[in-house]
């Protein structure tokens, strides 16, 4: 949960560097909240099959927009990449495959153009 809280505490910061670890515990617990409020849409009845977006969980969708921008692009960064390429998503079918491979990617040993790599500890030792 801790990693969830990071995120939403840089809430728009597209600066610096995000480590694998942080991104994916992210988007993991930002899935299940998602997947919850889905489900408390459809028992109110606020669920648009059509959209495939409740009124509780689009407005979730809407508040967590420029984070999950933000942990992405940061991620990016963590792998030597701009954070433009976190536009490939808007490419179909093949966008989305290679953005999430550059997502899965290890971070670039030591500090780069971004930053200092975040896995480094406080003696330069890597975890």
């Amino acid at each position: 949960m801790n990693w969830y809280l990071e995120v939403l505490r840089k809430y728009a910061v597209f600066t610096g560097r995000s480590r694998r670890k942080e991104y994916w515990y992210y988007f993991l617990i930002n899935f299940l909240i998602i997947t919850l409020l889905l489900l408390v849409d459809n028992m109110l009845g606020t669920l648009d099959r059509e959209a495939g977006m409740g009124l509780i969980s689009g407005l979730y969708a809407l508040a967590v927009l420029i984070p999950n921008l933000a942990v992405a692009v940061r991620r990016l960064h963590d792998t030597g990449r701009t954070g433009w390429w976190v536009l490939l998503a808007l490419i179909p079918i093949v966008g989305p495959i290679v953005l999430i491979f550059f997502l899965i990617q290890d971070s670039v040993p030591g500090d780069n153009q971004y930053g200092p790599n975040p896995k480094a500890d406080s003696k330069g030792d890597f975890a």
